[in-house]
């Protein structure tokens, strides 16, 4: 397998540049538990650029109102419907806030109304590395009351042949894991793991 690098996709709207140690965090995680040959550095490309598909794993994130362009919406389409993974992190934690709203709609002009769906917690997304036996693990912005004060019990994806193609957490993943990572070794148990189960799916499934 070639060098594995953690891709974040700029784009026009919102603020993309969100959870900035978030990546350097989770490649850490991956040097530490798996054998993949990882780049250590973010890799940051427009999401309307060809080179979107060159990389095999993406990060989408932000707090604020997304509208793709149609350069954007293309390339997405094209990016994923031809075996390419984007992991989409909702900040605020709100199902009914600016980004979840602005990004599912996105989704559904991209996809089609009803693509996005919940995915059941005994899918292989939650043992393909890691066990998770209760589905996604729970965020301390949603176990603090952050955003719409709910522990969202589920993630949801568009799945293309059967595979998930977009994964879409309300949960503020990246936010959970936006430390230094050198701070890991006061965490009781390390909360990236899942998501080294993220990125192990992505690569293989």
């Amino acid at each position: 397998m070639s060098k594995f690098f953690f891709t974040r996709l700029q784009y026009e709207s919102g603020d993309w540049d969100v959870d900035q140690r978030m990546p350097s965090n989770l490649l850490n995680s991956l040097v530490e538990y798996t054998t993949l040959d990882v780049e250590k550095t973010e890799n940051i490309i427009p999401l309307s650029s060809e080179e979107i598909f060159k990389c095999p794993f993406c990060y989408i994130s932000g707090h604020k109102l997304v509208e793709f362009t149609a350069a954007e919406k293309a390339n997405f389409k094209k990016y994923i419907t031809n075996g390419g993974f984007v992991f989409a992190d909702d900040c605020n934690h709100d199902i009914d806030g600016l980004f979840a709203k602005s990004f599912e709609r996105q989704m559904e002009e991209i996809f089609g109304v009803g693509q996005l769906k919940k995915i059941p917690n005994n899918h292989e997304l939650y043992n393909v590395f890691f066990e998770f036996e209760n589905g996604p693990p729970t965020t301390s912005q949603e176990l603090n009351g952050w955003g719409d004060d709910l522990v969202h019990d589920y993630l949801k994806s568009i799945e293309v042949n059967g595979r998930i193609g977009v994964l879409y957490s309300n949960k503020d993943y990246g936010c959970e894991w936006d430390y230094d990572f050198r701070n890991k070794r006061f965490y009781k148990i390390d909360n990236t793991r899942f998501g080294v189960n993220i990125v192990m799916y992505a690569l293989t499934s």
